[in-house]
């Protein structure tokens, strides 16, 4: 008997490259969910902690200052109608 390689089609190949292949960012972990929240200093409002909230949205207390200045592509005036 004569043992002849059978080529693969490329459907195969396909499965076997997506067989092989490591996930992005390494392995899934499994985490209960949670949320992470801040009481307002001011009136004592529960809120969720969210990145850019400078404000509290209840008594308007200032969590955070925000100054624009003059950067490489920010500019205080307004130049759009020149």
């Amino acid at each position: 008997m004569e043992s002849e390689k059978k080529t693969l089609t490329l459907l195969e190949k396909m499965k076997l490259k997506a067989q092989s292949q490591k996930s992005y960012g390494g392995e899934a972990e499994e985490k209960k969910a949670s949320v992470n929240t801040i009481t307002c200093p001011n009136c004592g409002a529960g809120r969720a902690k969210d990145d850019g909230l400078t404000h509290c949205a209840y008594c308007g207390f200032e969590f955070l200052s925000v100054k624009i200045t003059d950067g490489i592509h920010l500019k205080k005036e307004d130049n759009s109608r020149q």
